[in-house]
């Protein structure tokens, strides 16, 4: 029933976290196959060299053997160092290909993590109850079909070459040693290629069965989903009353630099916008305060009690406060407009002062 509730995909975390477990999707097929491919194409073009390599080698040899008149110790290290350079120098790069192309493989698939969990000892692993479940599981048996597919293709792709060249395969008794040597490299290098086609085709449905096994085996349930969203995003009703508490902060910071303003624009009530300039520091001026509705009305009651000039321009306290941000200064295309509110409310407070 578990299995059965895992119906969402995995998350960009849950798929780190199987990363981070070593839990990646790969198919061993593709890296068989990849394998093949480079040692089949390293023969092609490496062959003759290899040949040439081992026909010298061979020359030398009997050329040291004609005029040995005894074995002894000295010369069989040198026949061995011989043996053993040739041997690597014949053998290397194709051990270099078979070995760096599977690694490329599996370092394309995994993106190239390297990991110690599957190595490491996991006591689950002796169960025997274990065993037998992934003896019989789903991925058993479609490495058994797959198993039982290739041989069947080897023996039949093997039964049709030998069929159709088997005459020309008993002639090559009587012919010249390089000419049969070469039909049977031909042979073998038909065979080869037609299996790495075949064996394509299986490492592609492979790839895409290990990628559905995958995606299967990641997906989690809505709950998990919910859990993680906790987890790295923290409680939504905690996030909640955190970001209703810095609002609350916010406006409150805001309500107490309301009394600093020089004059407040408001629309009558619906909006309002408290600008500060200060004409030695200031280049334009400052929206200190801005609030809407409810908020409206508190900056211009807080303003009133303070003795803030309150001018009333409908269309310019909407603009303000849809267009300009806290403690910022306010857009150029209002200069002209709000300079003609402040020298009239630094007139008006000015003509006061001389009144007193």
């Amino acid at each position: 029933m578990a299995a059965d509730s895992k119906t969402e995909k995995a998350t960009p975390k849950r798929r780190r976290d199987e990363r981070k477990k070593g839990n990646v999707f790969m198919s061993n097929d593709v890296i068989v196959v990849l394998g093949l491919v480079g040692i089949f194409c390293m023969l092609r073009l490496y062959f003759p060299v290899l040949i040439d390599t081992v026909r010298d080698y061979m020359v030398r040899t009997f050329e040291e053997a004609a005029v040995q008149t005894e074995f002894t110790q000295d010369s069989l290290k040198s026949f061995s160092y011989n043996f053993f350079i040739t041997g690597m120098k014949a053998g290397f790069p194709l051990l270099i290909v078979s070995a760096v192309l599977p690694i490329l493989a599996v370092g394309i698939q995994t993106k190239f993590l390297f990991t110690t969990k599957h190595i490491s000892p996991k006591f689950n692993r002796l169960n025997p109850l274990q065993g037998i479940k992934k003896l019989f599981s789903l991925r058993s048996v479609i490495e058994l079909l797959k198993s039982i597919l290739k041989t069947i293709v080897l023996v039949i792709i093997l039964y049709n070459i030998l069929k159709s060249d088997f005459l020309q395969i008993t002639k090559t008794m009587d012919m010249d040693l390089a000419i049969s040597s070469g039909f049977m490299l031909n042979m073998v290098f038909q065979m080869i290629m037609k299996v790495i086609l075949v064996f394509t085709v299986i490492a592609g449905f492979d790839f895409m069965y290990q990628k559905w096994e995958y995606e299967k085996g990641i997906k989690m349930t809505k709950q998990e989903i919910k859990e993680e969203y906790k987890e790295t995003e923290g409680n939504p009703e905690i996030k909640g009353k955190i970001k209703s508490l810095q609002r609350q902060a916010a406006q409150k910071r805001m309500m107490q630099a309301v009394p600093t303003a020089d004059v407040i624009v408001r629309n009558p009530t619906h909006f309002a916008v408290a600008l500060k300039y200060d004409m030695e520091k200031d280049t334009a001026p400052i929206v200190v305060a801005k609030g809407q509705d409810e908020l409206a009305f508190r900056i211009i009651a807080v303003g009133e009690e303070n003795g803030v000039a309150i001018v009333e321009n409908r269309p310019l306290a909407r603009a303000l406060y849809a267009e300009c941000k806290l403690d910022r200064q306010i857009p150029a295309q209002y200069y002209g407009a709000v300079a003609e509110i402040l020298i009239y409310v630094f007139r008006a407070n000015q003509k006061w002062s001389s009144n007193r």
